[in-house]
């Protein structure tokens, strides 16, 4: 029989060590005469992070994580068997729920016979000869599925809306314009299961009566691009796309366009101008891209995960779908959780799953022996949630009650040594930076908050800036054009929210609780502790310390810039930074 060896590097380094790795067991299996016989393919997504390079062997089912060059030759020979190569042999547990990402590490995204054979495009059939549009709207408001890009508008209605529009055309559009920091749950769907959001756009545009739908991705997912335009291909010379699909009366087709790395380009109206060759602008609303969107025409956007759905809900039915989640919130929802975590990847589990069970059980808590202190959930407009509320569902209603939102779904978690007015700075750094500057109250609002905050950080702080940063983000968020400007002071407000005593600690005191904030450290050494080593004194860029092995160390503070060099290469120790 046939086998297929999926090869992924999950330790997510940013290196792409796995085409190296990849061209190695290539090697090994040209060498033995079995490259014609067994089949290997890179994989962006297998379900298991934090484990170093992974390959898993079909139909053996047989895992192994943490392989080396070594492990190669065994795991080859192991293939001709059947028999498991012990040494990295992993046992295969998840205590999520896989729908979107259903596909990933089980099929070549490459080949559309491996996404047919898993149920794939069944259910475009299904609504083509079975179901009416009106028909397939309804099961998707049965489902009860709402947009995964953020705003959580219920699927079924935005499509009903849209097919309610007059207009001589109608568009379906894929929003792949992912730009949260730390997010990359729509560049592992587009890598690794491309024809689920292709047939999840088919369905749309069947339901909507569009003849025409267009991917928005990011120009920085090379791979995502290239497979996409494979799979397009594919359709095409199988009769899932292009005119009277599997002999029906409906004709749709898809094109690429690629998106500049602007983060606003996100929000749909700037989408649509971007799209249209326009400046990424948002425009006011409304009308909504429902009525008049690309090109003036009624026009349907939605994301990624949201289209990875469609076809199992068309497949199993709305009223399966609509039984996981909580009573507002159906089915599952994909998080890329990073940051300060044992085990970061991404992670599919059912809406209503608490904060505390994705942190501790599925992530393993916070690495380093460190305690975990907050997570930060929805990208760059997201709010932070102390670990005291981790009891706290995830689902769109329970993180908005907590001052902050769903997002895509990044989920960042924060140890003790982060502090959270540094943080609040980054993340309004970003919007500032990533701010399209048409409207006021986001251009100016944005850059004075930012101010206060790099204020208060380096020990300027005054009481009045903490009522001033309040006050204008009550102003934004009221007053800004676009999603951009009205949520980018949820980061400031949720921080100040459930960490005053920090801002106080900062303003009042002149000091960073977490010993973050470079202008308010100092740094000192204990000559009860020192060993005389010499390690900080050749370590200070600077050459603040003095001193020598006989006498011991000094640090002069007028010449110390707080880069904590010293304190970082002291084993003993002695160097104290408060």
């Amino acid at each position: 029989m046939a086998k297929t060896v999926f090869i992924k590097d999950t330790a997510i380094t940013g290196k792409d060590r796995t085409r190296d790795f990849y061209g190695l067991f290539l090697g090994v299996l040209r060498e033995k005469g079995l490259d014609t016989t067994i089949q290997l393919v890179r994989l962006a997504d297998m379900g298991i992070y934090s484990a170093g390079i992974a390959v898993r062997v079909l139909p053996d089912n047989h895992l192994y994580t943490q392989v080396g060059e070594s492990d190669i030759a065994g795991i080859v020979e192991s293939i001709k068997t059947g028999q498991p190569y012990q040494p990295r042999l992993t046992k295969q547990a998840s205590t999520q729920m896989r729908i979107v990402l259903r596909n990933c590490g089980v099929i070549d995204p490459e080949k559309i016979e491996d996404y047919i054979a898993h149920d794939g495009y069944h259910a475009l059939a299904r609504c083509l000869t079975e179901l009416t549009p009106e028909q397939v709207i309804q099961e998707m408001k049965t489902s009860g599925l709402r947009g995964r890009g953020g705003a959580g508008f219920p699927t079924g209605m935005k499509w009903e809306f849209t097919r309610k529009s007059a207009g001589d055309q109608r568009y379906i559009i894929c929003n792949g314009d992912e730009g949260d920091p730390g997010a990359y749950m729509d560049r592992s769907v587009l890598e690794g299961d491309p024809h689920s959001v292709i047939e999840g756009m088919a369905i749309g545009g069947y339901a909507i009566g569009a003849s025409k739908g267009f991917f928005y991705i990011r120009a920085e997912y090379p791979l995502a691009i290239e497979r996409i335009e494979k799979a397009i291909k594919q359709c095409h010379d199988n009769g899932l796309l292009g005119s009277n699909i599997l002999g029906s009366q409906f004709s749709f087709d898809v094109e690429i366009r690629l998106g500049a790395g602007a983060f606003v380009c996100g929000e749909e109206t700037a989408l649509l101008a971007s799209i249209e060759g326009k400046r990424g602008y948002p425009s006011p609303r409304p009308p909504f891209p429902s009525v008049k969107g690309l090109w003036g025409k009624p026009t349907c956007i939605n994301n990624v995960e949201t289209l990875a759905n469609i076809p199992v809900i068309l497949f199993k039915g709305g009223e399966w779908f609509s039984k996981i989640g909580t009573e507002t919130s159906k089915g599952t929802k994909v998080f890329a959780v990073t940051g300060k975590v044992k085990r970061s990847g991404l992670v599919e589990v059912p809406m209503g799953t608490t904060i505390e069970d994705i942190v501790y059980g599925i992530s393993g808590g916070a690495m380093s022996g460190k305690s975990v202190k907050a997570i930060q959930t929805g990208g760059p407009s997201g709010g932070v949630i102390p670990k005291d509320y981790f009891q706290t569902r995830v689902d769109y209603e329970s993180l908005q009650k907590m001052g902050s939102i769903m997002g895509s779904g990044g989920m960042i978690v924060m140890d003790e040594d982060d502090c959270m007015i540094d943080i609040a700075k980054f993340y309004l750094g970003f919007c500032v930076d990533e701010s399209c500057g048409k409207c006021a109250p986001c251009r100016i609002g944005g850059t004075q908050m930012l101010r206060l905050l790099e204020k208060i950080s380096e020990g300027r702080g005054v009481p009045k800036d903490l009522e001033q940063l309040a006050m204008i983000s009550r102003a934004m968020q009221k007053a800004s054009l676009c999603g951009l400007g009205q949520t980018a002071p949820n980061p400031v407000l949720s921080t100040l929210n459930y960490y005053r005593a920090e801002y106080d600690a900062h303003v009042n005191d002149k000091k960073c609780p977490a010993c973050k904030c470079s202008k308010l450290l100092s740094f000192l050494i204990r000559q009860d502790k020192c060993v005389k080593c010499g390690m900080c004194f050749k370590a200070c860029p600077v050459g603040a310390i003095s001193g020598n092995r006989e006498k011991g160390y000094v640090i002069d503070q007028e010449k110390c810039i707080r880069c904590g060099q010293c304190f970082e290469v002291c084993k003993p120790a002695a160097v104290l930074r408060q």
